[in-house]
């Protein structure tokens, strides 16, 4: 970590402990737009300087925001300024990375805190874009408010990658999920039964004979060279000549032109799909090879190239978290439960599920490989284990504590860089 970063961190602390009350800062709330941005001006003590600024989302309304902001700090005798934004979106992002490479202190509110405290400013739930600026400035007084990471070039990559590669499976799962559950199921149903194996040669099939009656009209032999590249043995012959026997007694309805070109297009994009995130892993790959802490999460059992990345670009800088605390909130494995009341004893608590949906799911998979593969994880595993063999669905609730100590020993291998002990595994 760069001294600029570790002097931005040092700053983000220093403000939160002391902007409460305090008489020296000038607060800056600013409600993100796609081309307008809204602010407004005030201090800790929650007087209102100057409630409405509407800035361009461009250089010259940036430089507008610092102008107008230079003034209100001189005009009201204040020593320091936080910008506080909300994000929105991406829209937030320029505006962030400017007001930091000009030195500024920028937070960010999130969205949550932001509805939930619109009601308490006036008893109204009133939303209007004047009053969500200053409704970001009092958040921020109060101290309720996030570090804006300005994360590496090489970070900042592998997260627009692990994104990307987020929307093409989503992607592809829409187009598979289309061709069973549409193409397949109206005209060919017979063959859903042997969906889940062989991708390739399915694809073949919906390409070329989505009809059962062209299928049945061919001899089988025909068959297999049409939807096959190469013989693999006695399993795949057999599985291809019940798909062709299923063909001839078919009821599926009548394949017309356009179904034709419909299964010729959703074909098409699903391998090109498939061929772009093949490459999007090789750039994943490559990208997060050249990270300094990437090759010490290689050596967690269970943490492939895959988790890895995905871990790497969640924690980013592991510095700016204080304690395994607060790393264990960002994936949303912290535990919260509902206690008020005459049930309050009772209460059974639940991870909170705020954070990072598939860092959590990716995880949960490193332990369950940990845990059935790897000796130390293994006896970890069954040392917790013991004793509470017969609760309800104890296996996912103890694989779901082991995936989150083993996104805090991640964060201690970056922190520390150096790679797994099984020893990390005793301590609580």
């Amino acid at each position: 970590m760069n001294e600029y970063e570790v002097s931005r961190i040092g700053q983000f602390r220093q403000m939160k402990a002391e902007v409460r009350g305090s008489r020296e800062y000038l607060v800056v709330g600013i409600d993100v737009a796609k081309d307008k941005h809204n602010a407004f001006f005030g201090t800790a003590t929650g007087k209102a300087v100057l409630r409405r600024l509407v800035f361009d989302n461009s250089l010259g309304g940036f430089e507008s925001l610092l102008v107008h902001t230079e003034s209100m700090k001189v005009r009201h005798g204040l020593q320091k300024v936080v910008f506080g934004l909300e994000p929105t979106a991406d829209y937030h992002k320029p505006l962030g990375e400017f007001l930091v490479k000009k030195g500024h202190s920028v937070v960010l509110v999130p969205g949550v805190a932001v509805k939930r405290n619109r009601e308490l400013m006036d008893g109204r739930w009133d939303k209007n874009d004047t009053k969500d600026s200053a409704n970001v400035a009092d958040l921020i007084s109060q101290g309720k408010c996030l570090y804006y990471e300005y994360p590496s070039d090489g970070l900042r990559e592998l997260r627009s990658l692990l994104s990307l590669k987020a929307k093409l499976k989503k992607l592809e799962h829409s187009f598979r999920i289309r061709i069973r559950n549409h193409l397949l199921a109206q005209y060919f149903p017979e063959m859903d039964k042997y969906v889940g194996r062989c991708e390739q040669e399915n694809l073949a099939i919906v390409r070329w004979c989505l009809d059962p009656s062209v299928i049945a009209g061919m001899e089988y032999e025909k068959f297999f060279l049409t939807v096959t590249a190469r013989d693999r043995g006695r399993s795949q012959h057999e599985r291809l000549k019940a798909i062709w026997e299923e063909s001839h007694r078919s009821i599926g309805c009548q394949v017309t032109e356009a179904t034709g070109f419909e299964a010729s297009v959703l074909t098409e994009e699903l391998k090109e799909i498939r061929e772009a995130i093949k490459r999007t892993d090789e750039r994943i790959k490559g990208v997060s090879s050249a990270l300094p802490e990437f090759q010490y999460l290689l050596t967690i059992p269970g943490f492939g190239p895959d988790v890895s990345a995905k871990v790497a670009a969640a924690i980013g800088n592991p510095f700016r978290f204080d304690s395994a605390k607060q790393v264990i909130k960002m994936a949303g494995f912290d535990l919260s439960a509902d206690r008020s009341g005459k049930r309050s004893d009772s209460a059974t608590p639940v991870i909170s599920k705020r954070g990072n949906a598939s860092l959590r799911y990716a995880l949960y998979q490193s332990a369950f490989v940990a845990s059935t593969h790897h000796r130390a994880f293994m006896l970890h595993y069954t040392s917790k284990l013991r004793g509470r063999e017969k609760e309800r669905g104890i296996n996912t609730k103890m694989r779901v504590k082991l995936a989150a100590k083993m996104l805090v020993i991640a964060w201690t291998l970056m922190k520390k860089r150096e790679p797994f002990n099984p020893d990390m595994l005793k301590t609580d």
